[in-house]
Order: structure tokens, then sequence, then C-alpha cells
């Protein structure tokens, strides 16, 4: 088991073979047609699952309640495989709140711990020990990360599935709006995956944990490269192609065309940050965060 392509043998590749290797998939091949891309991307994405859980007798999935970790989830749903969902967040936050309508509105098993403000501290030291990143959108998402696995860890769940990929392939990101060469951000944002995947790398691994990444898949990757732009981005809808997708395979209109935020946002963790900051004298978040080596 492997994120593909990044990680061999267990342990991830240099960040040069990385670059590489996304070189090595780009195409000159035409862009698809609308219908026929949609097709294609979503049987990849189906295909890709099913080779990354074909020997699991049962792994959980990292659920946001986000376009990427919902379509992943009605995948597996649709494929019968036996998972369970993880979502966690502060009180009142929105990721925890919408995780919890869609897993009941397409009737999935989740798991959910909210977290409170004095365990935000804890969780922060951890991460920022294990991956040695001390900036604010690292320490934020390396907790959501690390809070949910050490979640999934409880039911011994040690393989777990993740979305990430989806934001640099399919156009994400709010800055693909502002970029006059969608392809060329989405190959260069592709590329620089490299430091988000050797943060969650090393926090798995610390838990014992593995991650799978099934829009990392060589093919997808390929499609995603031959994807037309205004169909990433349409009517001011990012990951358009995605949302579209999602709704094909049951997920209400209403949560697929969500505008979702970041995971250190969606989860309440960068308020947090900023709370703890004030709390401990501190007027910028980064200032704080680095007190806590």
């Amino acid at each position: 088991m492997e994120m593909q392509g990044i990680i061999k043998n267990g342990n991830l590749i240099h960040k040069d073979e990385w670059n590489k290797y996304i070189n090595g998939l780009k195409t000159n091949k035409p862009e698809i047609d609308k219908e026929r891309c949609r097709k294609l991307v979503k049987d990849s994405l189906v295909n890709s699952i099913k080779k990354r859980t074909i020997n699991l007798r049962k792994f959980g999935i990292l659920f946001s309640g986000g376009i990427d970790s919902s379509t992943i989830t009605l995948i597996c749903k649709k494929l019968n495989l036996n998972f369970i969902c993880y979502s966690i967040g502060l009180e009142n936050s929105k990721d925890l709140e919408y995780a919890k309508k869609i897993a009941d509105s397409i009737n999935i098993n989740l798991k959910t711990k909210t977290i409170k403000l004095e365990e935000v501290e804890k969780l922060l030291k951890k991460t920022i020990k294990i991956t040695k990143k001390k900036d604010v959108v690292n320490a934020g998402v390396g907790c959501v990360v690390y809070a949910a696995l050490d979640l999934a860890k409880k039911d011994n769940n040690n393989f777990i599935l993740t979305g990430m990929g989806a934001d640099e392939l399919f156009a994400g990101y709010a800055r693909f709006e502002k970029t006059k060469d969608i392809k060329k951000e989405c190959i260069s944002s592709i590329k620089n995956i490299y430091n988000d995947v050797e943060r969650d790398f090393l926090i798995s691994k610390n838990l014992n944990a593995e991650l799978i990444t099934p829009f990392l898949d060589k093919n997808i990757i390929k499609l995603a490269m031959q994807t037309p732009s205004e169909y990433k981005i349409k009517d001011n809808i990012r990951k358009y192609i995605l949302r579209e997708i999602a709704i094909d395979l049951g997920l209400p209109r209403e949560f697929a065309f969500r505008n979702k935020t970041a995971a250190q946002y969606g989860s309440g963790i960068d308020k947090a940050i900023l709370k703890l900051a004030k709390k401990n004298g501190f007027k910028y978040k980064k200032d704080y965060l680095k007190s806590l080596s």
C-alpha cells in the first residue's frame, strides 16, 4: 500500500524525484469533452479506491463534509466496503456540523470528536514536534490530521483514506480563480503538494497509521491534466467536475455545492490558535506557535 508514486517501500521519496514523476505524467493529448471527462474521472477514482482497498478488511476515511471526502465516501459505500468516517472539530465548527448532516443524509457510519480549547495546545505541541513545521497552516492542518488519526486508532483502524490532491488537481483553491493559466497552476500545485504529504506522512507514521490517497493515482493525475479548465471552475464554482460526480453518486446538491473552507478553518482550529495566542500574551499566531517548540 502506498500513496501512488510518492511513497515507496514505506518511505517518502525525495522532492526532486516527485517533481520528475509529475513531469513524466504530463501529456500533450487534447482536452477531453465534458461528459466523457466526467465519466473517465469518476471511473478512474472508483478503480483507484478499489485497488487501494482490495486487501483491507476495514479502514477509515478522513471526513470533513467537503466534496473530496464525500465523493470518496460515496464510492466506498457503493462498493460495499467496510469503513468508518472520522470527523473532528471544536464545538459549533462547520466541519462537524456538515459531517453529521451528510452522514445522516447518505446513511454512513460516522464517528466524531469535539475538541476543547485546552486540548488544542497539546495537539499543537505534538504536531510541531513530529513535523518540525511551526507555521500557522501546517500546524493547524496537522492538528486536524493528528486528532482524526488518533480517533481512528481507537477503532484499530490503521489505514485511512484522504482526499489529498483533489484541490491541486481540480482547482480547489481561491488562487485558481485569479490565475490566467489554470492548467499550469494545477501542475505547479500538484508538485508542491509534496510539502503537505510530508507533513501528513510524518504524523501518520508517528501514529503507526497509513494514509491512502486515491486522488494521487497516476491515471487521475493524467486525466486532471486533460480536464478543460472551464470544467474545473464554472460560474465561479471551483472543483465543478467533482461536484457533478458527487451528485451522480447520490450526494444531495445542497452539500455538493457547499462552499467549504480549508481544514484549519472548518474545524475551528485556526480560531482556537488565535484565542490561545492572545491568552498567552501573543499578538500574532505565528509568535505563539514558535513558543511551543
